[in-house]
């Protein structure tokens, strides 16, 4: 029995010590670049960075002196489990005929996919059926699985019906296998309560999905009851006066926002209130289509209307954060490839580098309440380091060619 203990005791030790010699150290939360940094990780935390760094004995030696290094991406809309079925499927047809353990095998493929990518962490937003995303995170966590640090928020909150429309009463609400319904400020108590009981660490609702939508009151009662568990709220909103309830009541983040005002906009950032603005590339939205009325206008006008929607919101100072929403395939293209495509609309739409490392980072990481912890290249911070060989502040789109990866002080991925 000793010498079992003993084995598993030497099984779980901590992570390795490191000392990673960077040519060009990027910290978008403070836009500041420092070059020749030696950054001492140790026990998947960075203990000290600098140019004067002691180096233990028996530290394994990094050389990326001829790369950029910088906090991995946070991607803050995401939904791993959910391959959507386009063309002229209904909205629903990706969870009539999928179980949740397939649903959770394709998140751990996904998770896989994304942290190689350089997505060190990911807020998974519903459309996971049972809590396969919370499931999905216990693996990557318990190191089964390489994966990034997972966000989950269970099931998706709305008034009767998710985001289905005018399904036959015969066929009976089989949406609850992805949503909750809950039509009053106590059933959206409850909904709430009963996410976090299954494990969800952020709360969504959505608001705007069909004829009616949330009061301001049934909103600040999730607000009020996620904030008391210490967890944010996002809400899928895309403008109007659901829009307005949803910043009335203070949540943390909305999502989409494609319609929103400048004087929504205004009251946003008065409030703190970020945006993950999905901000879909045209050709995505050419394979989705319009299937299940998703969006409401056809791609070629959406499009540059989205792109007119983060110039307005960047140039008003509204704190944006990057979110994908990528739920489709392309062929010989990985779901990380789709998710770097938004770079060329941040691009048109005129936010600088900087801003975009920076948005991409660091805010995704204060949307997530974990600031304290991941984000930043800084002494204190878990060790979620990426690596390219060329300079994303000379062209964003040097972000595909990530090629060395570290979640929490351990190496994923070399050049």
């Amino acid at each position: 029995m000793v010498l079992i203990v003993a084995i598993l005791a030497a099984g779980s030790a901590s992570a390795d010590v490191y000392a990673v010699r960077a040519g060009t150290v990027i910290d978008p939360a403070k836009g500041s670049v420092l070059h020749d940094q030696t950054i001492l990780v140790d026990n998947g935390v960075i203990k000290a960075i600098g140019t004067n760094v002691a180096i233990p004995a028996g530290a394994k030696t990094v050389d990326l002196s001829k790369e950029w290094v910088m906090p991995g991406l946070i991607d803050a809309h995401t939904h791993l489990t959910l391959t959507e079925v386009v063309g002229n499927a209904p909205f629903e047809s990706f969870f009539l005929k999928e179980t949740t353990a397939y649903r959770a095998m394709r998140g751990l493929h996904n998770g896989e996919v994304l942290v190689n990518a350089g997505f060190t962490t990911i807020r998974d937003l519903g459309n996971s059926a049972e809590y396969a995303m919370v499931d999905v995170r216990h693996g990557i966590d318990n190191g089964w699985f390489k994966g990034p640090t997972v966000l989950t928020t269970g099931k998706i909150i709305t008034p009767f019906g998710g985001q289905s429309n005018k399904i036959p009463a015969e066929q009976g609400s089989f949406w609850k296998y992805e949503y909750i319904d809950a039509d009053s400020p106590a059933e959206v108590r409850k909904a709430v309560r009963t996410n976090i009981y299954y494990g969800a660490d952020v709360i969504k609702l959505v608001l705007d999905n069909s004829a009616y939508h949330y009061s301001v009151e049934e909103v600040r009662a999730a607000v009020d009851e996620a904030h008391h568990a210490g967890i944010p709220v996002s809400v899928h909103v895309y403008g109007g006066e659901a829009a307005d309830n949803a910043i009335e009541a203070g949540v943390d983040s909305i999502e989409h926002g494609f319609d929103l005002t400048d004087v929504q906009l205004k009251k946003m950032k008065d409030k703190g209130i970020f945006l993950v603005s999905t901000d879909f590339p045209l050709a995505h939205l050419e394979v989705v289509g319009n299937s299940g009325g998703i969006f409401p206008d056809p791609p070629k006008e959406f499009a540059p209307k989205i792109i007119k929607r983060l110039t307005r919101a960047y140039k008003m100072g509204v704190r944006l954060v990057f979110g994908s929403d990528t739920v489709i395939e392309m062929e010989g293209r990985t779901r990380a490839d789709l998710m770097f495509d938004y770079l060329g609309v941040w691009r048109q739409a005129g936010v600088a580098p900087m801003d975009i490392l920076k948005d991409w980072t660091s805010e995704g990481a204060a949307l997530l309440r974990i600031e304290k912890q991941r984000g930043r290249v800084a002494e204190g911070f878990q060790a979620d380091l990426i690596a390219l060989p060329a300079d994303p502040l000379a062209d964003v789109e040097n972000l595909r060619r990530v090629n060395f990866v570290m979640k929490d002080g351990r190496v994923l991925r070399t050049p």
